[in-house]
């Protein structure tokens, strides 16, 4: 089954803390249903000093966020919408906006 969410795609956050922002799929998680979205849902983690002379330090990153809190953003019509699939003539399958009614790819 292809993936309604697939990395470079441009979604808003429609749930949590970062409600709102906006960002491009940088990993999908498939295995626990998330996504990493750039510059979304930052987490601080502290990180040890690897070598001799190195300073620990607290390192900025961004943690996973579950698929249902964001929704993908139609490059027709530049609004949030959900995703459904559709039949081409040659047997491919293509996602279209529900919104628009056109082809997402």
């Amino acid at each position: 089954m292809p993936a309604k969410l697939k990395r470079g795609d441009r979604v808003v956050v429609i749930a949590g803390k970062d409600r709102g922002k906006r960002g491009t799929i940088r990993h999908v998680v498939n295995k626990h249903d998330r996504v990493v979205v750039e510059g979304v849902n930052i987490v601080k983690r502290h990180q040890r000093a690897r070598a001799q002379g190195q300073q620990s330090q607290i390192v900025e990153k961004e943690a996973p966020i579950h698929v249902s809190n964001v929704m993908l953003i139609d490059p027709n019509t530049d609004e949030p919408t959900r995703v459904t699939f559709r039949q081409r003539d040659d047997g491919t399958k293509v996602r279209v906006g529900k919104r628009s009614g056109e082809d997402i790819e």
